[in-house]
């Protein structure tokens, strides 16, 4: 019997979750749970890495013996370290307006095909690149030693050593994928450091142990594939090469596995990303706006659960509203609803009136924009995606999955809710020599986590509000 920590950090929560393996049977056991989310500071907005750390201790310390850790989180965000070892200063959000309109600079520099044809990488104004290009004259780059992905962060602070991993440094589009090594090249002719960029390892590589003077132990702490979306496919339980992945939650994530990054006109014409996994392969993908909204939606209205607001959706009428998720006022944190209004002003449509309402328009439109990137992929790649498996905690928000069943008119497979920490553990597993490979794990998967299944209803009824999406989505 084997037991594993996986210390799984999102934008809106973390969690540290046990997973025992005994005779190829996984269970998984949350012993910690804590919030994360943005602090602002008088800089900017930021996240608050010492408190995340903090949490992550606390988990060990809950989770009692175990044999290995692995940390997993959301990509593009880092903190630089000094020569000493010591923080330069808290790693800032992926959220901050520092980056409002810098890509579109840097496209003037280096146009985007060739930026593309380096990295592979999806266009998104909050990509690491973007934010190292507006911070390229703080002198905090130039006293940098080092600087480290979140996940890589908060396995310094365990164990002292400094590396960033394979799935995590793709996501950030300073890495060439081609070359194995990040894209010194890019980076020079933007005039952006890139001194304090060290040794890139691959997922299921050892990260070292838990320093003595965290009084800790002694535990293995595992490279697993530390960002969040790479251990979310690792447990995705695929049978075939033509089911699509989403990975939902406040991002939603969606792809298919491929052994070498498909970098072609028809990927860049997509905005499509090329990203690191498990095994050295790669996931053909395309991240979008989540449930960012409702999630700021249920903050700004402050009295109502998830499972309260789902049902109220549930409940209201159909294409009340189209509404493309990743319109650019929906992206920084606060009050959605009076953005929701000034977006169907923009676009000539009725603001829905109630809570409800408003929660199945938001839903509907990502349901549409799924199929939206679905289509995209399957033109990039030349296979159809039969069927869909969602995975994370968007899975178990089955109003979510029924919809996106009837716009894509696909079948739905949803689970496992807990599919990054469940990956996460895998990947441990196999670095301990328990599970011989990715598909013995998936396997695992299946037999120990159940499915829910969703069939398409109506889907004919979706074409007039689609088409809108398309015209909404430029």
């Amino acid at each position: 019997m084997a037991r594993m920590l996986a210390i799984d950090i999102g934008a809106e929560s973390g969690r540290g979750i046990v997973g025992t393996l005994e005779s190829d049977r996984l269970t998984i056991e949350e012993v910690h749970r804590f919030p994360n989310g943005p602090v602002q500071e008088a800089d900017g907005l930021h996240w608050d890495g010492r408190r995340l750390f903090e949490d992550a201790q606390a988990a060990i310390r809950k989770a009692g013996p175990i044999d290995s850790i692995g940390i997993d989180t959301w990509g593009l965000d880092h903190g630089f370290i000094d020569k000493n070892g010591e923080l330069l200063a808290n790693p800032f959000h992926y959220r901050d307006a520092r980056t409002d309109g810098v890509m579109e600079q840097v496209l003037r520099i280096v146009p985007k095909d060739e930026i593309f044809a380096i990295t592979g990488i999806q266009f998104m104004g909050i990509n690491t690149l973007y934010q190292l290009y507006a911070q390229r004259n703080d002198p905090m780059l130039h006293n940098a030693d080092a600087m480290l992905l979140m996940p890589n962060l908060l396995g310094y602070w365990l164990t002292g050593e400094v590396c960033n991993e394979f799935s995590d440094a793709t996501t950030t589009q300073c890495y060439d994928p081609h070359a194995k090594d990040w894209a010194w090249g890019l980076l020079k002719r933007l005039g952006i450091p890139s001194h304090f960029l060290g040794k890139v390892v691959s997922a299921g590589s050892s990260l070292g142990r838990l320093k003595p003077d965290l009084g800790l132990g002694d535990t293995m702490v595992i490279n697993v594939a530390t960002h969040d979306t790479g251990s979310a496919f690792v447990a995705a339980p695929v049978t075939s090469p033509n089911t699509g992945v989403i990975s939902s939650g406040t991002w939603s994530i969606i792809g298919v596995e491929s052994a070498e990054p498909v970098i072609t006109p028809e990927a860049l014409e997509g905005n499509l990303s090329n990203e690191g996994g498990y095994g050295n392969r790669f996931r053909l993908i395309k991240n979008i706006t989540g449930l960012w909204i409702v999630q700021e939606l249920r903050r700004e209205w402050g009295d109502h659960t998830y499972e309260e607001l789902t049902k109220m959706a549930a409940e209201a009428e159909p294409f009340q509203a189209v509404i493309d998720p990743d319109y650019p006022a929906f992206l920084a944190p606060g009050p959605m609803e009076g953005r929701i209004a000034e977006f169907c002003r923009a676009t000539n449509q009725t603001m829905p009136v109630t809570k409800g309402a408003l929660v199945r328009s938001v839903l509907e439109g990502l349901a549409m924009k799924y199929r939206y990137v679905i289509e995209r992929l399957e033109h990039a790649t030349g296979r159809r995606m039969e069927c869909i498996q969602i995975v994370g905690g968007g899975s178990k928000n089955r109003l979510l999955c029924q919809l996106t069943a009837n716009a894509t008119g696909r079948p739905v497979a949803a689970g496992p809710i807990e599919a990054t920490a469940i990956g996460n553990l895998i990947v441990q597993a196999i670095s301990l020599g328990l599970v011989n490979d990715q598909e013995a794990g998936r396997q695992i998967v299946r037999r120990c986590f159940e499915d829910e299944h969703y069939d398409p209803i109506r889907p004919d009824d979706w074409q007039q509000p689609y088409r809108r999406l398309c015209e909404l989505s430029g």
